[in-house]
């Protein structure tokens, strides 16, 4: 079975907030490149990451790593 890439919307909400992926990476603290692969579903952020993340989009993690399937 071939793995699914997690899928999260953290390029949508970034894109509502008009942030680029340097600005909420230099915000979180990481590189602009662990945004990117956070954003294609090729890493999975740490739970401090993902709760960094939320906080600065102004979302809860669920909404942005769990988002409801269609």
């Amino acid at each position: 079975m071939t793995p699914q890439p997690s899928t999260n919307l953290v390029r949508k909400y970034r894109r509502w907030k008009e942030l680029s992926q340097a600005e909420l990476a230099q915000r979180a603290g990481v590189s602009r490149q662990t945004i990117a692969n956070i954003e294609k579903g090729n890493y999975a952020p740490s739970v401090y990451l993902a709760l960094m993340i939320s906080k600065i989009l102004g979302r809860s993690v669920e909404d942005i790593f769990d988002p409801p399937r269609r």
